[in-house]
């Protein structure tokens, strides 16, 4: 069974975190996310920007909005997946993710705002990236890689109409 990996974008505010929120997005496709659920008001600018980018390097990749945290964590959780809450004040990731690799399916959160204290009494695996104040989008990115070993780096996205090789080591004029 392949893995099936969700992000939770705890806390978006529109206006203050279009950019980090879109950055979020573009991590997780890369890193082998199969979708996004960004908790705040819908934000058609990033799921423009999703669209067209899945649109030209290829997919699938889904953005959700929803007003609830708590709403979505319950249903993902009745699916059978495990709630990993990327934190500074977890258990260090090299301590713990080898049971998290376990997880066919996971639902990382990230956050944007303070986090509330349910979201870690929640959270199967609260789980530190470093325990240095740090950016959501790097532990993201570092998370997915070790979940995956290094394999999401390989990634074939279907239906890409650009698709950069080794040969492409820079840009080439157009």
């Amino acid at each position: 069974m392949a893995k099936q990996v969700v992000v939770l974008r705890y806390g978006h505010r529109t206006g203050r975190d279009d950019r980090v929120s879109t950055h979020c997005c573009l991590v997780a496709r890369a890193f082998g996310a199969e979708r996004i659920i960004i908790i705040g008001k819908k934000d058609e600018k990033i799921e423009d920007v999703v669209k067209k980018l899945c649109e030209r390097w290829g997919g699938p990749f889904n953005i959700n909005f929803s007003t609830s945290w708590r709403e979505e964590l319950q249903r993902l959780k009745a699916q059978g997946f495990k709630a990993v809450h990327l934190t500074m004040y977890g258990k260090p990731l090299q301590k713990v993710i080898e049971d998290i690799k376990k997880c066919d399916k996971i639902v990382v959160i990230i956050g944007s705002k303070k986090v509330e204290i349910g979201v870690y009494e929640e959270s199967d695996y609260n789980v530190a990236i470093t325990k240095q104040p740090h950016s959501e989008i790097a532990a993201l990115a570092v998370f997915l890689d070790w979940y995956f070993g290094g394999k999401e780096l390989e990634k074939k996205f279907k239906d890409a109409k650009i698709v950069l090789t080794e040969k492409d080591e820079k840009p080439r004029k157009k």
